[in-house]
């Protein structure tokens, strides 16, 4: 899961409105790959440089595939989540999309969840 407001590019960009935010979250298949995903998150207050360069850097997709390849984590879940960050008003995600995305965890058999930031 991660607040690097990513997503697929046929999704729909999380929306930018810096006095409401978005707080949506977009599933991104656990089999995607780095060039399938874009990031729309918007804030001043960070440098993206660095996500350009290696996805990974925020949303470590590959690092993940790669401790299923040593046997060190047993699977993934079938999709990972994505939420729009730097949000002046979280209400929303704490009381709609994060509960929803807790129960598609749970019935997708997560045991854990890693948060990334942007």
């Amino acid at each position: 899961m991660t607040s690097a407001g990513l997503h697929l590019k046929n999704d729909t960009p999380f929306v930018t409105d810096p006095k409401q935010g978005d707080t949506s979250y977009r599933i991104i298949p656990s089999t995607a790959m780095a060039s399938d995903i874009v990031q729309s998150h918007t804030s001043i207050g960070f440098d993206r440089t660095a996500i350009y360069r290696d996805l990974n850097v925020s949303f470590p997709m590959d690092r993940l595939r790669e401790l299923v390849d040593k046997g060190v984590i047993d699977r993934l879940a079938p999709n990972f989540y994505s939420f729009m960050g730097a949000l002046r008003n979280p209400r929303g995600i704490i009381e709609d999309s994060g509960p929803a995305v807790a129960r598609r965890l749970q019935n997708e058999g997560a045991d854990a969840v890693l948060l990334t930031p942007t």
